[in-house]
């Protein structure tokens, strides 16, 4: 009988014992884009299967690979992710190819909203973006080798000059949570800026024009009104305005953030630019017809359409929607794409189908837009809405391995969203494996009004048959929309199915002796080499013995009930940071030898997008030691950290899997936005390597310390200094039993100083500089 993969992994995992840390491969090793499976939902292939999925992205046209075609550009707010597609032939047309390899290019750390517009006028889109709580920093594209973009930092705050006794220069302010404009907004060549008033109950729109006088490169911004088009956004429902001369009707302001989406086009070929609007918690995008110039822009309330486009489907996009005029059909004209431009997602919106793409169909002119999808992109990525959770798993009986998704969707018929797991059998071979979606409600568990759900895949009594084990939370809301979550302690449903047969499980059984809160993510691993499954439990929970956010072990006794089985003994197991030394939000862990050094590795994801790997680690204490830059870049050649957003509150999940079963495991990862990424491992150690030699006595002293640090060991080290990510700083080669650090140039903080002997012997230890 041919078992399951998942069972192979884990046994190769439990028959392991504590032993040396391995000594490291010539070659590096890490992760690698890699998509190792094909996905179908019905009978169409997903062509961009494990992009990640989007929550509210951003659009904007720019040429990524110097082919002189205009590819794609997305920045999730949600999540502050880039992501890049490329404008590919297929067969007889064109179509979107997910790139990732390109969005290293851009800048990381990303928030708020991201437009391209070239403002230097050298045919390469420049980057504006939000800044420093609500101002606008701008990157300028430089020429980068083969034509690829390379942004480098012009300003932090983009001011602008106020002539008035007490004035000068004076930030651009859009506020935390407006879109503004960046367009030519009168016609001379030059770009200008369109922002409505974010501290105002009633807020006008002010225009800042560009004032540079040596023609096309310079920002040089004046205000030349705050009142542009004689136009107020009142606060009477979504779809108030006050035109010039009259005023906003008093109002009770609100609940919400009062944030606005702007965007100017010619919707009417007169050769100035009207408004396109909308503000969060509406449906709708308002446009304004101008009715002045270029040079004074006026509008009016016969020119107000609230049933945006005319002659197609209007805009309806659940909540606050914003438009991107961008060519996305390849006839060099520019589209409309809108989506919601949400900061986060509280049971409003199903990011599975929420960019909507209205076609341009005029030749020339006007534009003429036509209603084509509500999925643009989405048709074509695998996406569960939100948080994806995935695990693998023979459910079938059949030898193949399966995969389960745990997700957060909307509930259609109550409008809340509800927790589901959807499950793909793997219709293809074990060489080449094919995920096509079988249910988006696995076991009925959308009945359940659970959220936030975890599931994993493990053989727990030991029998050879997979059982289903998750977290959630149980979520109910009221009849005045009121949201309570009771969280539902860690589950388990036991596989009473027989061997070669496909999955039964039983009604859960709950493991009472293991807390849990809202969005902890249960990694069931035999930590200590016993022969049984403990668990480690990524959790936000804040209780007596540990201030929140940590892994937690727990040990299986292997006796008794499995319900009691389970006993904490370490609250915060690894210790466990992230790079600025914080405890990190919404931690996932998994475990398996990725390496190949035939030693279970530990690596871990949290919602600053990082994530870290523990090679061999078991034999770690303490402390553990991560390695961070573990993606390999083809286009630059390099192996480098993850960049998967940096977002506290999201929540990425790891898992690995050989489902092509070539004895290299994936890891893929479940993103915030409801989506997958898939990795192949590269430069994977392919035998045992030598045992490092005991471990090296080190000592630091002062340390703390302030301007130097003396390293003393029992024979003769070299060393490397690396901050806590794992980053090189400073390494010295000579071979000595005492060595003096300057810390000259060093920020405060914690950093790490590993000293190895010519033998292989090894030693880290911190070092805390103040």
């Amino acid at each position: 009988m041919r078992l399951p993969i998942f069972i192979l992994l884990t046994g190769a995992l439990l028959a392991g014992s504590i032993r040396p840390v391995a000594a490291q491969t010539t070659q590096p090793f890490g992760f690698e884009v890699k998509a190792v499976a094909k996905v179908l939902h019905g009978t169409d292939t997903l062509r961009n299967a494990w992009a990640g999925g989007l929550n509210s992205p951003q659009f904007s046209n720019i040429d990524l690979n110097g082919d002189q075609q205009p590819d794609l550009y997305l920045f999730d707010r949600a999540t502050t992710r880039s992501l890049t597609f490329l404008n590919v032939a297929d067969g007889t047309g064109r179509a979107w190819q997910y790139a990732p390899e390109y969005e290293a290019l851009f800048p990381s750390g990303l928030q708020g909203w991201v437009l391209l517009r070239d403002y230097d006028c050298d045919g390469r889109p420049d980057l504006f973006t939000y800044g420093n709580g609500g101002d606008i920093r701008v990157y300028r594209n430089m020429a980068g080798p083969n034509g690829r973009p390379d942004f480098q930092l012009i300003t932090n705050q983009l001011t602008y000059f106020d002539p008035s006794p007490t004035g000068g220069n004076v930030n651009i302010t859009t506020g935390g949570y407006n879109l503004p404009a960046i367009q030519d907004v009168n016609g001379d060549g030059r770009l200008d800026i369109l922002t409505y008033d974010f501290a105002s109950t009633a807020p006008s729109i002010n225009y800042y024009r560009n004032a540079t006088t040596t023609g096309c490169g310079g920002l040089a911004m004046v205000e030349a009104t705050n009142y542009w088009g004689g136009i107020t956004a009142c606060l009477s429902g979504c779809t108030g305005f006050a035109f010039e001369p009259d005023q906003c009707r008093a109002a009770a302001r609100p609940n919400h953030t009062g944030g606005y989406n702007l965007e100017v086009v010619d919707l009417d070929g007169d050769g100035d630019l009207d408004v396109l609007t909308a503000r969060d918690n509406c449906a709708e995008l308002i446009s304004l017809r101008n009715d002045g110039t270029s040079q004074l822009a006026r509008m009016t309330a016969a020119g107000i359409n609230l049933n945006f486009p005319t002659g197609t489907a209007p805009v309806r996009v659940p909540n606050f929607p914003s438009a991107y005029p961008v060519d996305v059909t390849f006839d060099g004209r520019p589209d409309l794409v809108v989506a919601p431009n949400l900061y986060d997602n509280v049971d409003t919106v199903d990011t599975r189908a929420s960019v909507h793409l209205y076609r341009n169909t005029s030749a020339a002119g006007a534009p003429v837009y036509a209603f084509q999808q509500n999925n643009f992109l989405q048709e074509g990525m695998l996406d569960v809405s939100e948080a994806a959770a995935p695990t693998f798993g023979d459910l079938t009986g059949d030898g193949l391995v399966d995969m389960l998704i745990g997700g957060t969707s909307r509930n259609t018929p109550k409008q809340f969203y509800r927790a589901t797991l959807s499950f793909y059998r793997n219709v293809g071979t074990a060489a080449k494996p094919v995920f096509q979606l079988v249910t988006s409600d696995y076991l009925g568990l959308s009945s359940r009004h659970l959220v936030a759900i975890k599931p994993a895949l493990v053989d727990l009594n030991r029998d050879g048959r997979l059982d289903l084990a998750y977290t959630s939370t149980e979520r109910t809301v009221s009849s005045t929309g009121t949201i309570t979550d009771a969280v539902a302690p860690l589950a388990v449903m036991l596989n009473t199915a027989s061997a070669g047969q496909a999955a039964t499980f039983a009604a859960p059984t709950l493991l009472s002796t293991v807390s849990s809160v809202i969005n902890d993510a249960p990694c069931f691993t035999d930590v200590d080499g016993d022969g049984n499954v403990d668990l480690l439990l990524g959790t936000n929970l804040n209780s007596s013995d540990i201030p929140g956010f940590s892994l937690r072990y727990y040990r299986n006794s292997g006796t008794g009930s499995l319900g009691q089985a389970f006993t904490l003994v370490d609250s915060d197991y690894g210790k466990i940071r992230s790079s600025n030394g914080s405890r990190p939000a919404n931690l996932h862990a998994v475990v398996a030898d990725l390496d190949g050094d035939t030693f279970p590795d530990l690596l871990t994801t949290d919602g600053s997008g990082e994530v870290r790997l523990y090679s061999n680690f078991r034999a770690q204490t303490g402390a553990f030691l991560p390695q961070t830059d573990l993606f390999f870049n083809p286009l630059l050649g390099q192996f480098q950290a993850s960049r998967l957003g940096t977002v506290s509150r999201a929540r990425y999940a790891p898992a690995v899997a050989d489902a092509n079963q070539d004895g290299r495991p994936e890891l893929y990862i479940g993103t915030e936005a409801g989506g997958i990424l898939s990795y192949g491992v590269r430069s994977r150690v392919l035998a045992t390597s030598p045992a490092a030699a005991a471990a090296l006595p080190l000592q630091l002293y002062p340390n703390p310390a302030t301007t130097t640090v003396t390293m003393e060991a029992a024979r003769p080290v070299r060393y490397t200094l690396l901050d806590i990510t794992g980053r090189v700083l400073r390494r010295q080669t000579q071979v000595l039993r005492t060595h003096t650090l300057s810390l000259t140039g060093l920020a405060p903080g914690v950093y790490l100083i590993r000293c190895e002997t010519a033998d292989g012997a090894q030693a880290t230890k911190r070092l805390v500089v103040q």
